[in-house]
């Protein structure tokens, strides 16, 4: 069953407790039809469209139902088949009649692909359940497209994909091989897809589109939330091995001081949480007032670059990964990004965002400190992304 609170706006991706698979829609998309089980329909209020639906049995490959589909539609768009994170699946360029008035058409991007279940449910259907997902509008506006986009590539199929670059990404971007990579300002060397940091700087550009076309609405802040969780799920796996070496030298120390030996697991947090932001507070300052002004995290890590936001969000990145809750705030008022995490002592915190300490990533101060003409909570926004 799709447990879906029905709002006038969703301000949180929305989860299929029994089928799995999760979205992140806009804050204007709105819920407006389908069985609630199988299959579910949203609209915008720019005349965007969004369907789901869920077949188990009816079908016999991801590439048959994508075909079917097509034929249903009139649709003159191509198929085409990709693996994504060990799932088949097949992208989908829409371009079909409007069956409400037959001299217009609708565009815009379709995926089949297959789903994740235990295996017991497996061996007693004899099948995969497979997952169709349209986002489509009105022909003839370009400024329509990347959102299309960016709402099919918020689609995570199971909960496995929750923290890995969504099937429009991946398909437009495959990660390659593997290749080995300099992390900015240590000796160590980490592996990363040979296309993520094009791939990275691809999503930011198209979800910062997405986001300026809420700038001026009273949706901004669900939207300005939605931008960061968009790089948040992109970015998780592209950094986890550049994270786990930075992890390990932290807290094993350096050679002249040798490994950290403190038992208690509060200290050593906030030790690690220090260390790690003495190092993006080392990154050059660096903005682009012309373009999204944030600098993705694949190219952040191993150049040591970047501003407010992408040094915050590298930061907390890199303490989730270490198993510290950890989240960002931003200010659209004071316009400055700093991190959050659950660490223990003393300091300053953001009651907002789960009463976390602050972290000041662009000036070298100490972890929980705030500029005072910037401790004003009410000009504060929390983005939490667990």
């Amino acid at each position: 069953m799709f447990i879906i609170n029905i709002l006038p706006l969703f301000a949180e991706p929305l989860h299929s407790p029994g089928w799995g698979f999760r979205i992140d829609l806009p804050p204007d998309y709105r819920y407006s039809g389908g069985d609630g089980k199988n299959s579910f329909s949203f609209t915008s209020e720019t005349g965007l469209a969004f369907d789901l639906a869920v077949y188990q049995g009816h079908y016999t490959s991801v590439e048959q139902m994508a075909s079917d589909v097509g034929r249903a539609l009139g649709n003159r768009g191509e198929n085409s088949s990709f693996d994504y994170h060990g799932k088949k699946a097949v992208i989908m360029q829409l371009d079909f009649r409007d069956n409400a008035d037959k001299n217009s058409r609708k565009t815009g991007w379709g995926l089949s692909i297959e789903m994740a279940k235990p295996e017991m449910e497996r061996a007693a259907s004899g099948s995969l359940p497979l997952l169709l997902a349209l986002s489509y509008g009105p022909e003839g506006n370009d400024s329509l497209e990347l959102l299309k986009l960016s709402v099919l590539d918020s689609l995570s199929p199971s909960a496995a994909e929750n923290r890995y670059p969504g099937p429009v990404s991946d398909f437009s971007y495959p990660r390659g091989k593997k290749v080995m990579k300099a992390v900015a300002g240590t000796y160590l060397d980490a592996q990363f897809g040979e296309n993520d940091a094009e791939a990275a700087q691809s999503l930011v550009d198209r979800e910062f589109a997405v986001l300026k076309r809420y700038a001026a609405s009273g949706q901004w802040q669900e939207a300005w939330i939605r931008f960061y969780r968009a790089i948040y799920r992109d970015s998780w796996e592209r950094l986890i091995d550049a994270s786990f070496q930075l992890e390990r030298l932290w807290n094993a120390g350096s050679p002249e001081t040798g490994p950290a030996v403190d038992d208690d697991i509060d200290v050593q947090n906030r030790e690690f949480a220090g260390l790690a932001l003495e190092w993006v507070q080392s990154f050059i300052y660096e903005r682009d007032l012309m373009g999204s002004d944030f600098v993705n995290l694949v190219t952040a890590i191993q150049e040591g670059r970047g501003d407010c936001d992408s040094r915050a969000m590298l930061w907390s990145i890199i303490m989730a990964q270490g198993c510290i809750p950890a989240g960002i705030m931003v200010s659209r008022d004071y316009s400055h990004a700093m991190g959050l995490a659950d660490l223990k002592g003393s300091g300053a915190r953001f009651p907002g965002g789960k009463n976390y300490m602050v972290a000041e990533t662009t000036t070298h101060v100490s972890i929980g400190m705030i500029a005072r003409e910037q401790s004003d909570i009410e000009h504060w926004l929390a983005v939490m992304f667990e």
